[in-house]
């Protein structure tokens, strides 16, 4: 899944654990940012929005704007308010309402 990303690890030979985003594995620095870590691997997008299915990922990395938001072991989260730990099974939120539910 790795693409061109503009965003880079600050220490890339720390502990890398597997963790799985939409069915693809993933080696992401164990104890990082997820939003961060999964950019820096390349995904994009986190999320649709309901109404519109326009893409979305992180933008505030503090938590206020919910644009990161990921479903782990069936709960949606904000990316950015969490750390990479091992085994993590990230999926897009499935969409919930909006003009086309």
């Amino acid at each position: 899944m790795k693409t061109v990303s503009p965003f880079r690890e600050i220490n890339p030979q720390g502990d890398q654990v597997l963790v799985r985003f939409e069915g693809a594995d993933l080696m992401l620095p164990r104890g990082e940012n997820l939003a961060g870590a999964l950019l820096v691997a390349g995904v994009m997008p986190f999320r649709h929005t309901p109404v519109s299915g326009a893409p979305r990922g992180p933008y505030c990395m503090m938590g206020a704007c919910y644009d990161c938001l990921v479903e782990i072991d069936g709960v949606t989260r904000q990316a950015c308010m969490l750390q990479v730990t091992e085994g993590m099974e990230i999926t897009m939120p499935a969409i919930r309402g909006g003009a086309d539910a």
